[in-house]
């Protein structure tokens, strides 16, 4: 299959309000040579990222938008808007090759159109975004409510935060230090001619100066390392763990602070991780057999106690909460398609009732750590507050780590662009048993 088609077939599931990249795109990549696999995700990943901006200057060609059934003739246009602004490929091949793909759709009436609005963006494309860059949905390529919301929240920042957005993520890895130490492992790839540096915050992180296969890695196989975020790797040391504690990993998937859990503290008496949908949990079984690690997975709605609890307390929690995840855009760029800006209330109410019904699973004395990856406030120290608010029985702990912005409650990493993805963390103890 034409990369441009499988890209345009998954990117219109996407924009059709039905799919996720991550859920659409391999069932596309399965369809291509495999020369053109990492072409496809780029035109795909790509063209997300950009939208915003591409959207806006596509409904300056066109006389009237696209009907909802001609969301597949509408990834096209968007993706060749994408090779002639954003890649090398010669316009020719960029504009041939796209136009060619109508027909694979059906649509050969949509081959003069795109023809014609391709090449007019060929010719006019850069004069009309210069013009519409007072916009800042065009400057950012952010969508509106998202571009506003970060502005208000963080108006010293928000510029950078869509830039750091914007970049290609770097790649970092996790050490297990069941293995290695940083510094070992360092040299290790020092040794195979691979440049990294250790992270700022993390004390297990490794960040490359260029992604590659982590296949081709030493240890790969053999559990030496992992692929994780700085930001996402803070959770395991911030937790305090210690030799016999039970401990909760609340929506766990895909495992690796499950697995950043096990590696960082041997002697736990037990760990249970759960997550709501049971097709989730098989990536992390195949985390923790890779890294030869084990912990108990329970597939369930956490708010729901009753069907998975066992009555015993736990004396740590890690709930990683269901958010907007506007801190990974940079990962998942179709976050900007797919989160709307009415999401962010309901979220806000479901991390709230997340921690009120796993707080009676930890003991006295225990502690909850709280994150998401948002930057919206409204997700992270607002939800904080208002808990502790209800709560009689709960005290907030500073966290142990400069990364990030002291807030009200708790600490907000924002992206870096070359550093961290942008994370939040909220640390709580429960000093006596709730009332009631």
């Amino acid at each position: 299959m034409n990369p441009r088609l499988a890209a345009a077939r998954a990117l219109a599931a996407v924009l059709s309000g039905k799919a996720s990249l991550n859920s659409s795109l391999p069932a596309q990549l399965d369809k291509v040579e495999d020369r053109d696999r990492g072409l496809t995700q780029d035109l795909a990943f790509g063209t997300a990222r950009w939208q915003p901006r591409l959207d806006l200057l596509a409904a300056q060609l066109l006389q009237k938008p696209f009907k909802a059934a001609d969301a597949d003739v509408q990834a096209l246009l968007l993706i060749g808007l994408y090779q002639l602004f954003y890649t090398r490929i010669p316009a020719h091949a960029a504009i041939g090759e796209t136009v060619g793909c109508a027909d694979k759709l059906k649509k050969t009436w949509a081959k003069g159109l795109l023809n014609a609005v391709l090449r007019r963006a060929q010719r006019d494309g850069e004069a009309m975004l210069a013009d519409m860059e007072r916009d800042p949905v065009v400057r950012t390529a952010h969508p509106r409510w998202l571009q506003k919301a970060l502005k208000a929240f963080w108006p010293d920042q928000w510029e950078a935060i869509c830039a750091a957005n914007n970049a290609h993520p770097p790649m970092i890895l996790r050490v297990n230090r069941r293995h290695h130490s940083r510094d070992g492992y360092l040299k290790l790839l020092a040794d195979a001619g691979v440049q990294a540096q250790a992270c700022a915050y993390s004390r297990d992180g490794i960040v490359l100066a260029e992604p590659r296969d982590v296949r081709g890695l030493p240890g790969f196989a053999e559990g030496w390392i992992s692929v994780q975020d700085e930001a996402a790797q803070l959770a395991a040391d911030l937790l305090d763990l210690a030799p016999g504690q039970r401990v909760l990993d609340a929506c766990c998937a895909p495992g690796g602070k499950t697995c950043h859990v096990l590696e960082a503290q041997a002697g736990l008496s037990h760990v249970v991780a759960i997550d709501l949908e049971a097709k989730r949990l098989v990536r992390v079984r195949e985390n923790l057999d890779r890294l030869k690690l084990d912990a108990e997975l329970i597939a369930c709605d956490a708010r729901d106690t009753a069907s998975w609890w066992d009555g015993k307390p736990f004396q740590r929690i890690l709930l990683d909460a269901p958010c907007s995840a506007t801190g990974v855009i940079r990962r998942h760029p179709d976050i900007k398609l797919t989160r709307q800006a009415e999401d962010i209330a309901p979220l806000a109410a479901l991390q709230g009732e997340l921690l009120d019904a796993l707080w009676p699973t930890l003991e006295v004395g225990g502690m909850l750590l709280y994150a998401t990856c948002s930057s919206l406030p409204t997700e992270n120290t607002e939800v904080i507050g208002a808990f502790l608010a209800r709560t009689p029985g709960a005290r907030e702990l500073d966290l142990a780590t400069e990364a990030g912005l002291r807030q009200a409650h708790g600490r907000q990493l924002l992206a870096q662009e070359g550093g961290h993805d942008g994370f939040y963390y909220a640390k709580l103890i429960k000093i006596a048993a709730s009332r009631g």
